[in-house]
């Protein structure tokens, strides 16, 4: 029975998405649905009631949901809010996550202690967000997470079988052919479900297929007599989808060596609870930069720069970069003179030269760490956690960190050209003495502020900071890439220590993900039966 009692005369129609298990493209589907149902004349909204993900998206108020849902908001045309993803788990260590509530973090529990303690209260959360969406969208699209066949956990379930039953909600059921086992996967699904469940799923989706579909016919006839559901479609495998991704999963397909023919070679540390990745997108899509992901020693090489993304885990990951030798191999490509350093949130924090966590507020229990000591900076950990968009200007133009070019634009200079948003909870200071004894790490007269910003209406402030040489930089600004006039200035400028002609504008990361919005949908409504779609949900097309 659903629990869904509406506010306004005419409550959005819900449709659920599941998978057979994770990173079987639920999420690019979902997406690609929502922006169908814009194009269609709809008002649609995604919905994720208990999201796992280390890539957080910050809504306009300040709160951090799950990326996707995030993404799905934007292909929707609509603002991002809390109740889009009302439980979002951030995992710390292994068994024990951080819980984010409505965007707020609510506590750092164990696996066991969750579902113990927390699941039982949790309906109620979920169900109200649900209702406010479906009070003020015509649609809302539930997206679930994993398999909704996992025995262990359905008697406490909030995101998969248990919704779909509160919310009355039809079932599409996607599963992944490229993984293979396609036709087991789906039935052996089915075939885990309580009969209820079972009549609730509508529709089969099977993703990322390769190949001529009439060989597959057969099977996919077979499976429609087996299990009475109809195959709404087959979806093609689009290996350069660019939307951003929330599971780190992904980054398993991405290149470990450096493209031939690309011109910059553009180095990710990949510590083991690397976060917000998706900062490095821009930078991916640039026609003269390939970006490759570096795990373990020897690796790395020499490329034009090294880029230290965020972490949950800040410390913990320095110090597994330091085991497995990443930190003598980055200070063996930096003593060549050819590459630049960069920090972004936890990886800022670790190029100072100590991290100190007193109250726990990581791992659970009191730290300190030795920072990589490239700048003479001190971060401690607090409680109280920084979730904010931010807007501002550079504050100054180092050498190498951008272009000779940008020195000369004069607009470029007052313009507000710098946005992006952070998420961290740590406070980093400037520090002398003892603190910066750290050999090789330069005083303060020979590092600079880099970006002075504005958080909401607040008064500006200066943020970042880096080397005069610019050869070491980093900040909190997650998505300081996005901004195209920045990301291609900073290319340009390594381009030009390697003597190469810059290529200034190239292309706008707002326009671009409206295209791929666009082109993504294209490609699911060719080969979804959308006719039945809008029939299972009891709309007309």
């Amino acid at each position: 029975m659903s629990t869904f009692e509406p506010s306004c005369t005419n409550p959005a129609t819900v449709l659920m998405l599941q998978g057979t298990a994770s990173d079987v493209g639920k999420s690019v589907v979902t997406t690609a649905l929502c922006r169908i149902f814009v194009q269609d004349g709809h008002h649609p909204a995604p919905f994720k009631s208990q999201n796992m993900a280390l890539n957080s998206y910050v809504t306009e108020d300040g709160k951090e949901i799950g990326r996707a849902q995030g993404v799905q908001a934007e292909a929707c045309g609509i603002e991002a809010t809390t109740d889009m993803n009302p439980i979002l788990i951030k995992p710390v260590k292994d068994m024990h996550s951080q819980i984010v509530v409505h965007g707020v973090p609510y506590a750092y529990m164990s696996a066991s202690d969750y579902r113990k303690d927390f699941l039982p209260k949790a309906r109620q959360t979920v169900m109200d967000a649900l209702n406010r969406l479906r009070d003020t969208y015509d649609i809302v699209l539930m997206e679930g997470a994993g398999s909704p066949a996992e025995i262990n956990l359905k008697d406490r379930d909030i995101v998969n079988m248990n919704l779909a039953g509160w919310a009355d909600a039809p079932v599409l059921l996607i599963s992944d052919i490229d993984r293979g086992g396609v036709f087991a996967s789906l039935v052996g699904t089915i075939e885990l479900l309580e009969p209820h469940e079972v009549q609730r799923i509508r529709g089969f989706i099977i993703n990322k297929f390769r190949g001529d579909l009439s060989l597959l016919q057969p099977g996919l006839d077979w499976l429609e007599k087996r299990t009475g559901i109809p195959v709404l479609g087959v979806l093609p495998y689009l290996p350069d989808i660019r939307i951003e991704a929330e599971d780190s999963v992904v980054l398993d397909k991405k290149p470990r060596l450096s493209a031939k023919d690309k011109e910059l070679d553009i180095a990710v540390i990949r510590y083991p609870r690397i976060s917000n990745f998706t900062d490095t997108d821009a930078l991916a899509a640039e026609p003269d930069v390939s970006v490759r992901y570096v795990t373990e020693a020897g690796e790395l090489g020499v490329p034009d720069a090294i880029i230290l993304p965020g972490t949950k885990d800040t410390i913990g990951d320095l110090l597994e970069l330091r085991e497995r030798g990443l930190e003598e191999d980055i200070r063996q490509a930096m003593k060549t003179g050819r590459t630049q350093l960069v920090g972004i949130c936890g990886g800022y924090q670790m190029l100072g030269t100590a991290l100190f966590d007193p109250e726990a507020v990581e791992s659970g229990l009191p730290q300190q760490a030795r920072g990589l000591g490239w700048l003479a900076l001190s971060t401690t950990f607090l409680k109280e956690k920084q979730t904010v968009r931010v807007q501002g200007t550079l504050s100054i133009h180092c050498p190498l960190l951008l272009s000779t070019a940008s020195d000369s634009d004069d607009e470029s200079k007052s313009k507000p050209i710098i946005e992006g948003y952070e998420i961290h909870m740590g406070v980093t200071e400037c520090v002398t003495g003892p603190q910066s004894s750290t050999e090789g790490t330069p005083g303060m007269d020979q590092m600079r502020s880099l970006f002075h910003i504005r958080r909401g209406e607040g008064t500006g402030f200066e943020e970042g900071w880096g080397t005069t040489d610019g050869k070491v930089w980093g900040t909190y600004l997650h998505g300081v890439f996005d901004n195209d006039r920045f990301r291609r200035s900073w290319l340009d400028g390594l381009r030009q220590t390697k003597g190469l002609t810059p290529l200034a504008s190239t292309f706008t990361v707002r326009a671009a993900k409206e295209r791929e919005f666009d082109r993504v949908a294209e490609v699911v409504r060719a080969h979804l039966d959308m006719d039945q779609i809008y029939h299972i949900m009891g709309m007309n097309s």
